[in-house]
């Protein structure tokens, strides 16, 4: 019997078609996709394959937080998310309550212990483009790996707080181990 047979996988296609559409957009209008117009996609889609703690399916509305006050998503988030009711982005430089994704990004390197204790204790899935956050406590990394955004999950560290991967993100993920 599966781990969670109320909550059907969602087809990882539509995380790389989504990719692949963002990217052809950009194509015909000339403008390369930027690093964290991938990253922006990623992280906004990473709630679908996520089996979450205590609920069946995606908290809905779904709160995205990007920690400190640099945004490096600019308005790529917003774009993604454009007219949709169950989705909610912010900023936040401490104030942690109500989110369920925390992106960490690079600028806050030198904070990362600080923003990862200030996580240890919610249901709060972490991500961050931030070298060896995998290995370092963190659950999810989008390293820039040549022209392409890897994908690297601390299995241990998302179990910890409740939380499962599912496996179709597993196959194209590498898992770490710390």
């Amino acid at each position: 019997m599966p781990r969670f047979p109320h909550l059907r996988p969602a087809p990882h296609r539509r995380c790389w078609a989504l990719l692949l559409a963002l990217c052809c957009a950009a194509a015909m209008a000339q403008q390369p996709v930027s690093e964290y117009g991938m990253k922006a996609v990623l992280f906004f889609r990473l709630s679908q394959f996520v089996y979450w703690p205590g609920q069946n399916g995606v908290p809905k509305p779904t709160v995205f937080c990007v920690a400190g006050d640099d945004n490096p998503f600019g308005d790529a988030l917003a774009q993604i998310d454009k007219g949709n009711p169950t989705v909610e982005m912010r900023t936040t430089s401490g104030d942690l309550a109500g989110c369920h994704l925390l992106f960490i990004p690079r600028a806050e390197a030198a904070a990362l212990p600080v923003w990862l204790a200030r996580t240890a204790n919610r249901p709060l899935l972490t991500v961050s483009d931030i070298a060896g956050f995998a290995r370092g406590g963190g659950m999810v990394e989008l390293p820039l790996e040549g022209s392409r955004i890897g994908i690297v999950v601390n299995r241990r560290a998302a179990l910890a707080r409740g939380f499962e991967f599912n496996a179709q993100l597993l196959r194209l993920a590498r898992v770490v181990e710390p």
